[in-house]
This record gives C-alpha cells, structure tokens and sequence, in this order.
C-alpha cells in the first residue's frame, strides 16, 4: 500500500477512534437525568463532550467552574468526575448582589449533586479550599475588564488560578471573540474580548499555552455585535485556549 495513502487511512481511523472516546466517556453525564432539558437543547451548540475531552476531565478529579452561571458545565462536571470527584462551583458576589438568580442557579445545582461545593468569594479574593486538577472557565473571562472591574483584576485572578491548581494542572478559557488587536476594547459594550489579550495575561501568570482549539469558531460571526444581540446570540465565534501549569 502506498505509504501516504497508508498514512492518510491511519490517520482516519484515529480520529473516528478518538470521536468514538469522546461519546463512550462523557454520554453519560450529558444524558445525567438531572440536567434541565433547556441545557441539553443546548449541547448542539456548546460542544461539550469535545470541552470535557479537551479539559482531560475523568472520574475523581477535582475542578474548579469559575462563573458557573446556570450551571450548565457545573453539572457536567458533577456527572464526569463521579462520587470520588469534586466539583468546586463559583458564583462570584458581585454576581448574586447584581443578579439574584445567580445564587438561586448556584443553589439548584448544589440541591442536585452532592459533590458539587458551593464558593461566593468576591472576584479579588478567589481562592480553593484545596488543590485542583482543572479550572474552567466560559464567556466569563472577559468580566475581568468590565469597566466596574479594577485594572489589575484579571492579572490577580490568573495568579489565584495558577496557584490554585495542582503541577501539572489545566486552565480551560472559552470566551467570545473580538475583532483581532481590538485588546479589552469591547469588553463592556459587546462582552468579547481579542484572543491575543487573553494569552498575554495567562502566560504572564506563569501558565504554559498547550493548545486552542477551532470547534466553537464562527466565521460568519462579524465580531461587531453585542454577545446578546438576537441575530448572533448562541452563535458567536468563540475562542478555546488550553493551558497548562508547568510540573
């Protein structure tokens, strides 16, 4: 058989076997009887046993859900990391003092899995009660530079992420995408920020870029919308960046 060809069928056969994983290890926390029909409606489109795959999340790790929202990726990790695992769930205060159903969200999911562990820490005092195998972290990123937000907030929660994870640990950024150099331009009125802003302060946390990943980008998305407009909402192109912390 000619090599190339060879190489080509190969090549292949390891990405429908590495699809095939993906569905036998996550189908079970995606059908978890305890996550809302509207949330599964939603897995279309938000990908998540390709975000679970991508964060290495198993049975008995410990992760960490930074600006859990309404819990959609909270429970998936309940489900993933099972009764040996732990899932820290972070609902920030200024969150719940702006919106109260943040913390109602936050409760319902507690109510529903006993291993998920409730934190409402202010965003400049993120801490973990105890070391962590993943954080994660989707379309919140970018809050780190609303404009009520302190210059140095983001480069403090970096610090207390990089701090917080075991030698060796992921740090998963899914955040929406702004125009490219547009910087923390837009973080305010459109709720995206540049890809390229959101590296530079990772690294500088100490973590090591390993990967980003293409599987939520939209290319028709014009990035000069607000992330709520009716015409793109839960169809913006959104960046996946894959950390590491050196160890």
């Amino acid at each position: 058989m000619n090599k190339s060809l060879f190489a080509g069928l190969a090549g292949a056969l390891a990405l429908s076997l590495a699809g095939a994983v993906i569905a036998a290890d996550y189908s079970a926390a995606l059908n978890d009887a305890r996550r809302p029909a509207e949330q599964k409606a939603r897995d279309a489109a938000r990908k998540p046993a390709e975000l679970l795959a991508l964060a290495e999340v198993k049975p008995g790790d410990t992760v960490g859900d930074f600006i859990m929202g309404g819990g959609y990726f909270t429970r998936l990790f309940a489900a993933a990391v099972g009764p040996t695992g732990k899932v820290f769930a972070v609902q920030p205060k200024e969150f719940i003092d702006f919106q109260a159903s943040y913390g109602t969200n936050q409760d319902a999911v507690v109510a529903d899995y006993t291993n998920v562990v409730p934190l409402r820490p202010s965003l400049g005092a993120i801490a973990f009660p105890e070391t962590l195998d993943v954080i994660f972290t989707a379309q919140n990123y970018h809050d780190m530079h609303l404009k009520m937000a302190p210059e140095p907030l983001a480069g403090m929660v970096d610090k207390a992420f990089f701090d917080s994870l075991k030698p060796g640990g992921l740090l998963i950024i899914v955040d929406h995408a702004a125009a490219d150099g547009s910087g923390t331009r837009d973080t305010d009125t459109l709720h995206r920020i540049d890809i390229e802003t959101v590296k530079r302060e990772v690294l500088a946390a100490g973590f090591v870029l390993e990967s980003e990943s293409d599987i939520l980008r939209n290319p028709a998305d014009p990035r000069t919308a607000s992330v709520f407009d009716a015409a793109i909402k839960g169809k913006t192109d959104q960046f996946v960046l894959k950390f590491r912390k050196p160890g």
